[in-house]
């Protein structure tokens, strides 16, 4: 059974991709009231999937009339070049999922070179300590990530 956060953002990307635009305009209490939840896991969803790393931009207005806006952004080298920049020094091995997960969904990478790079960012591959596999995973998924700028 998938996770009441994967409902809602699969419920969001298909009401984007019937838009007649690039963007939808939602109302958060409305769709929390949708997904029987509080608007606070509306706000979760929308500030891990829905970002700019994952090629995203919200705007919101808040009120009565007020609204959120979320805005699929174009992606090109200079999108992979930021999320390099955005990486840091380490990172998990989930947060490097959703940055391969987020290629594949802008059609940077096919399925199967999303399969290759996280399994190569697998917890249970890196042959180094656990202090140390945050810091490996960052370097190898910068590594990828710039070779894929540069083609």
């Amino acid at each position: 059974m998938a996770r009441l956060s994967d409902l809602i953002e699969d419920f969001i990307k298909s009401l984007i991709e019937e838009a007649d635009e690039e963007y939808v305009e939602i109302k958060r209490n409305e769709l929390a009231n949708i997904f029987n939840c509080a608007p606070s896991q509306i706000n979760y969803v929308l500030e891990t999937r829905f970002n700019l790393s994952n090629g995203y931009i919200i705007e919101s207005r808040r009120g009565g009339g007020g609204y959120i806006k979320i805005i699929k952004k174009p992606v090109s080298k200079d999108w992979v070049s930021k999320l390099i920049s955005d990486i840091g020094d380490n990172i998990t091995e989930s947060k490097s999922r959703l940055y391969i997960d987020a290629l594949l969904e802008h059609n940077l990478i096919t399925e199967r070179e999303a399969a290759l790079m996280k399994s190569v960012l697998n917890e249970k591959i890196l042959p180094v300590s656990q202090y140390e596999k945050p810091i490996l995973r960052a370097i190898l998924l910068k590594v990828m990530l710039a070779e894929l700028s540069n083609n």
